[in-house]
């Protein structure tokens, strides 16, 4: 069991390394619980495209109960359009278009989701109006490394209209669990891996460093 250890440890550098090891095992356990939740939450959303239409929620969270259910909303006024890469209902890929709409009610006005267009410089002639879709949540582009050390950040419902009232823009793919992305479980092996490969390669390099030691004298 000994053999391949090395007899001696220099105590600055191993204790870098048992710190660099410990948090990519922690990084892996993260990893695993968020597997947990994530599976958890689409099981608690597979039903819901199914159910009733509500009212759409005016802030964040968006929580499981009212995920991909059915609503409305009236958008008085564009204010902004955001543009990125989407899938449409046919599945062909393009641009998403999402507007930044004001609604006249308190928070943070709603964001929609409107339709898949093939480039990135339209400027889809909409200007509001009543849109009929399901509640998503928009966009979280932050890295992991941004997940776990920034501030906590609660996104902002999104309606997925159901149809686009832009004739250039193709409706976007519907909502579905089957795209909420679950590769914890893999990322957590990674993690696990990483670790791993971490305290080999310095238990090799001290065994090396020992065995040119014992060589020169």
């Amino acid at each position: 069991m000994t053999r391949w250890l090395p007899r001696a440890w220099p105590l600055l550098p191993t204790l870098l390394v048992l710190a660099a090891v410990a948090a990519m095992i922690m990084l892996g356990v993260w990893q695993l619980k968020r597997a947990g939740q994530k599976e958890a939450l689409i099981a608690e959303v597979r039903h819901n495209p199914a159910l009733a239409p509500r009212s759409f929620p005016a802030v964040g969270p968006v929580t499981p109960e009212v995920t991909f259910r059915r609503s409305s909303l009236h958008c008085l006024r564009v204010v902004g359009w955001q543009v990125e890469a989407g899938r449409a209902a046919d599945g062909s890929a393009g641009f998403r278009y999402i507007a930044r709409c004001t609604t006249g009610a308190e928070g943070q006005g709603a964001l929609v989701a409107l339709g898949i267009g093939g480039r990135p410089d339209m400027k889809p002639g909409w200007a509001g109006g009543n849109i009929e879709g399901w509640i998503s949540k928009e966009p979280d582009h932050r890295s992991l490394i941004q997940q776990l050390t920034g501030p906590e950040v609660v996104l902002r419902p999104m309606l997925v209209a159901a149809a686009s009232p832009v004739a250039e823009l193709k409706p976007t793919a519907l909502p579905s669990p089957d795209d909420i992305p679950n590769n914890h479980r893999s990322y957590a092996v990674q993690w696990f891996l990483f670790a791993a490969v971490a305290f080999v390669i310095y238990v090799l390099a001290l065994k090396r460093r020992e065995t040119r030691a014992g060589a020169d004298s």
